[in-house]
């Protein structure tokens, strides 16, 4: 549900550091529903897409983002759906970097358009790339994404090298019984040119409500896979306590590999994210049933200081934990694509 108009004119102490201590520093900003792909994880293969009225102008985006930079908010990362279908998305990012409280401003991005757009992106100033790759394989890779188009994102990635990012993160769903073949040659090509590969447990957001925890393939397992066909693993010291990822290093030191274990070993204890989606709805969380209306305030004439309140609203009614596991888990109405990954 949407929050009612105007409730967080009452007065509301204006931080983001929640009710259990955390303080929130990263925001999620989608910037479309749309993609390029239809993987199972995520959304239906006869996907609908908002209205294009009902997005937020790069205007819009950049004034929620200031406001939530003046409130402690310093790095940005844009998702989607698939964040390149936006056009000229290099000027929001530009704009975004300008901010001046803003650190880092990443995307993640499933790399069929990067090819494209590398170049746009870097003159811009992006800091950082994630770049969604489950599969290797010509067959498996269509089999998740439903869709063709491994190639592209390879050719991606390689204009992204020569442009000179030097921060390239590799994203890998882990679903039981599809993508255990595609954990050593991922790590094998991630080691190759020096990505970072990180693995991601299955989580309940696809759009057709096939998950159970019977398909989650956990990270201590992928782990375990890792360790029999290349090396030992061994875990790096957290610079972050925020950070989601659990990072390990090669015995043979060529290469890193991180593990987001969302399901098997939840992090919520030290989340610090906020998520922004692309009809302009705040969130506090991937699994929450709440959205908080930013786009209605924007476009009813609110002042930064309301937005602040309704920023301020969202953190303070965030729960301890996503309860993935508990008896009163309740999936969210919005799929994947329809929040930001």
């Amino acid at each position: 549900m949407s929050c009612p108009d105007r409730a967080f004119d009452v007065p509301v102490k204006k931080s983001l550091v929640d009710q259990f201590g955390r303080s929130h520093k990263d925001l999620r900003i989608s910037v479309t529903d749309r993609c390029n792909l239809r993987c199972e994880y995520c959304m239906p293969l006869d996907a609908s897409f908002m209205s294009q009225q009902k997005l937020l102008t790069y205007d819009e985006v950049v004034r929620c983002a200031s406001v939530a930079s003046k409130m402690g908010v310093q790095t940005i990362r844009l998702t989607g759906g698939e964040p390149l279908m936006r056009p000229r998305l290099y000027q929001l990012v530009e704009q975004l970097t300008q901010l001046p409280k803003i650190e880092e401003v990443a995307i993640t991005t499933n790399g069929l358009l990067l090819a494209d757009q590398a170049a746009g992106l870097a003159k811009a100033g992006l800091s950082r790339l994630n770049v969604s790759l489950d599969s290797l394989d010509e067959a498996r890779f269509k089999k998740i994404a439903r869709r063709s188009g491994l190639q592209q994102i390879l050719e991606g990635l390689e204009e992204a090298n020569q442009q000179g990012f030097q921060s390239i993160r590799i994203n890998a769903v882990s679903i039981r019984g599809l993508t255990e073949k595609d954990i050593v040659p991922l790590a094998e090509f991630c080691r190759k040119h020096c990505f970072h590969l990180r693995f991601i447990e299955f989580m309940p957001l696809d759009a057709e409500d096939a998950w159970s925890c019977e398909d989650v393939l956990t990270g201590r397992e992928v782990r375990q896979i890792l360790e029999m066909h290349i090396g030992k693993l061994s875990q790096n010291n957290k610079d972050d306590l925020s950070q989601p990822a659990i990072d390990y290093t090669y015995s043979d030191g060529s290469g890193t590999v991180g593990f987001i274990d969302p399901v098997s070993q939840p992090f919520c204890d030290r989340c610090d994210r906020l998520r922004l989606t692309a009809d302009g709805q705040f969130r506090n969380c991937l699994f929450s049933s709440t959205d908080w209306d930013a786009r209605a305030l924007l476009r009813e004439g609110g002042t930064d200081e309301e937005l602040q309140g309704l920023l301020a609203a969202c953190v303070g009614a965030k729960h301890f934990s996503h309860g993935i596991g508990m008896e009163s888990f309740q999936r969210p109405r919005r799929a994947m694509y329809q929040i930001g990954g």
